[in-house]
Formats: structure tokens, C-alpha cells, sequence
């Protein structure tokens, strides 16, 4: 598939977006568009310190792996709120996200971000895609995310791909912290993703859920400030799987395998719910 590259000015604004993702429902397709969103865009250092301290992120040289996901959220929200995109965007699902670092994420830019979706298939709930993150500075790029999404209701042809299974390996006690009731909003307000489902237990419950629930990213965020020491400055891939929502208030426990090139972790509540499972790699593994 050719892109077709809009370049924008400026960062798109969020509260437009916002209202149409609210107004917009049904799928009006089952194709994506080949259209793609590029911007320039810079790190406000107070945002950046904002994230540290919402994810537990020590202060550093290098930006938080999953930082770049901030940067990009209004293009995603603007791309998902095209009308050449085919899905509504409330009720998308965050199944899967991969990060690859491919050399340290030095400095505050100036960088060129740029969004994109590909890869549509079939999935035993609907049908699933991906939403496509590249972050670049004058050499190249630096950072590449894979937002594995899914779309349910959807009906397309083909047979669902099986999911790829770990191999089991020892996990040890690597952290444990509380989710205060409030996380999702505080995430929201540096991250702009102010989905209902993780700011209030009655909005949350507009959308079937019992309480608030964090975001996706707020959880992978966390569990990379926790893992940092494990992880080289570039040149790794982090894949992980979201699983069962973590419901706010919670208590979490992070396990993962010993100091290794490769490894595994889990995050999972006290009373054994999984939340998410990952594990990194070298990129040329």
C-alpha cells in the first residue's frame, strides 16, 4: 500500500477530536485508508517531567521508552477521526502494543512524528489493525510503535491468525505499587487521552465497565520505569499483550526474568489477574 503523506503545520488540536470521536458511531467499511499524518513537533520539558512522575519514570538523559506515544496521540486521534477511517473510535480495543528503540532517544527535538494504519485481518471478536508511530530526528529514525487494535463486530474474510505463545520462564518479584483511583486522570492530563473509561466509575460505567480502569500505556509506561536498569539505551524491541483491564483503585505486582539481552514480565494484580504480558528483545534477535 502507497501512503498518501499529509504534512501538517502544527500538532492537531484535541477538544474538536474529542468531539468528534463522541458523535461518530458504526463502521461505514472494511478498508483502511492509505493516508498517513506527518508533523514537526518538540518535547515540552514540564510535560515530559509530568510523565516521569505519573509513571514512576526516573529523571534521565534518555526519554522514557514509551514517551514517544504522547507526542503522537493527536495524529492518532485525528487519523482515527477521518472520514476515510472506517471505525468509530469509541470502542476500539487496545490489544497489543511493540516498541522498537533503535537508537537512544536523546534530546527535545526538533523531530518529525508521523502516524499511519496497515495491516487489517480478521480476528475471533472482529478484525484487528494496526495504527503505525515512527519518531525521527535529522539522522533518521529513532522510534518506531505498533499499536495492535481491535475493532469488534467486524466481519471479515479470511481465519484469524493464532497468537504467538511465550515460552515459559522463570519471573521473579520486580516491583509492586498501588493505582490510586485518580491515575487515569492524571495520566489523561499528560497524555491527552481522556477516554471516559479511565477518568470516572460513572462514566466508566457508560461503557459496561464496573470502576475506572487505567490506561493501557499508563500500565506499559509503569512497567517500564521499573524495568529501565534491565534495558540498554537503544537497539531493543518491547512487545507487550494487554489482557484483563486493571480496575482503579488497584494493587499490582510487576515480575519479570533475570537480567538477560532478552526477557519476559508480567504485571498482575494481588489476587492473580493478569494485566499484561511482555518481553524484550535486540532488535536484531
Amino acid at each position: 500500500m502507497t501512503i498518501q503523506w499529509l504534512d501538517l503545520d502544527t500538532v492537531p488540536a484535541l477538544p474538536g477530536l474529542f468531539l468528534q470521536a463522541l458523535l461518530r458511531r458504526g463502521a461505514t467499511g472494511k478498508e483502511l485508508p492509505n493516508l498517513g499524518l506527518r508533523t514537526h513537533t518538540s518535547i515540552n520539558p514540564q510535560n515530559l517531567a509530568a510523565y516521569r512522575k505519573v509513571c514512576g519514570a526516573a529523571d534521565s538523559s534518555l526519554l522514557p521508552p514509551a514517551y514517544p506515544h504522547v507526542l503522537a496521540f493527536p495524529l492518532q486521534l485525528k487519523l482515527l477521526t477521518d472520514k476515510r477511517f472506517p471505525f468509530p473510535l469509541l470502542g476500539l480495543v487496545h490489544l497489543e502494543n511493540s516498541i522498537q528503540v533503535l537508537r537512544p532517544l536523546a534530546g527535545l527535538g526538533p523531530f518529525s512524528i508521523s502516524v499511519h494504519v496497515e495491516n487489517l485481518k480478521p480476528h475471533d471478536k472482529g478484525a484487528i489493525f494496526s495504527i503505525i508511530t515512527c519518531l525521527e530526528d535529522q539522522l533518521g529514525l529513532l522510534w518506531r510503535g505498533d499499536s495492535r487494535v481491535l475493532c469488534r463486530g467486524v466481519k471479515l474474510d479470511g481465519s484469524p491468525e493464532a497468537p504467538l505463545e511465550l515460552p515459559d520462564v522463570p519471573l521473579t518479584t520486580r516491583g509492586q505499587w498501588h493505582a490510586p483511583s485518580d491515575i487515569g486522570r492524571r495520566y489523561a492530563r499528560v497524555a491527552g487521552d481522556y477516554n471516559p473509561i479511565h477518568l470516572s466509575a460513572l462514566s466508566a460505567k457508560l461503557f459496561g465497565f464496573p470502576r475506572a480502569i487505567a490506561h493501557g500505556l499508563w500500565n506499559k509506561g509503569r512497567v517500564l520505569a521499573d524495568l529501565a536498569e534491565q534495558l540498554p539505551d537503544s537497539g531493543y524491541q518491547i512487545d507487550v499483550r494487554f489482557k484483563k483491564p486493571l480496575l482503579l483503585p488497584g494493587d499490582v505486582t510487576l515480575e519479570s526474568s533475570a537480567d538477560a539481552a532478552t526477557g519476559q514480565f508480567t504485571l498482575a494484580s494481588s489476587h492473580d489477574m493478569l494485566h499484561l504480558h511482555g518481553n524484550w528483545q535486540p532488535l536484531n534477535h
